[in-house]
């Protein structure tokens, strides 16, 4: 696909998605279509899953998680440590301080790549720096971490250390999210604790 059609389409992509989300009128693209379709074709958008499950076992506070699916989902389920901001409501001027980080990478996620792929085109032209994918989404993340197992007779050290930091973020998922909502911030800070005491420190 060449450039120019490569370009149409990211144009139609982006009237639609502006389409789809409430207008404001305070809000516009800073990016031309050249440079986002750049930045779009980029694997540096990308954090995988295994990444991401590093991040939240290391409960690494240079990343923010952003969940785009609906409230409703959310509840369900979500990634330790996400915050929920509905792709629909992604313009909220509420949101405007999460979204526009020049320190904290965002990392957008919903089930699959196309909610996260529209989120940042839209967070990116805006002007919004250090916005990414989780590549794969939240399916992903299931087939990656909550079902990964070892199988066979012997195990690399990379692929302990690979497997270890899913079994974690797996564990960490499971916990947080069989919990009441009005439990899981009591336990996280439970289980920092528990770390710090572990580690021969106080906090």
């Amino acid at each position: 696909m060449n450039t120019r059609i490569k370009l149409s389409v990211l144009l139609i992509g982006i009237g639609i998605l502006l389409a789809f989300l409430p207008f404001n009128a305070a809000k516009s693209f800073y990016l031309k279509p050249i440079e986002l379709l750049s930045k779009s074709t980029s694997d540096d958008i990308y954090f995988s899953v295994d990444q991401v499950a590093r991040f939240v076992n290391n409960e690494d506070s240079t990343i923010q998680l952003i969940d785009l699916r609906s409230k409703v989902e959310y509840r369900m389920c979500n990634i330790p440590g996400s915050i929920n901001i509905p792709f629909a409501d992604l313009l909220n001027p509420d949101w405007e301080g999460y979204l526009n980080q020049s320190e904290i990478r965002n990392i957008f996620y919903g089930n699959g790549d196309q909610l996260a792929n529209s989120a940042w085109t839209v967070a990116t032209g805006l002007g919004f720096e250090n916005s990414f994918v989780m590549k794969g989404g939240l399916n992903e993340w299931y087939k990656l971490v909550m079902l990964s197992e070892f199988t066979g007779e012997r195990i690399t050290p990379r692929e302990n250390v690979l497997f270890e930091n899913r079994f974690n973020a797996r564990k960490t998922f499971t916990q947080i999210n069989s919990l009441p909502d009005s439990l899981k911030t009591q336990y996280l800070a439970a289980r920092r604790l528990k770390e710090a005491q572990l580690d021969g420190g106080c906090e």
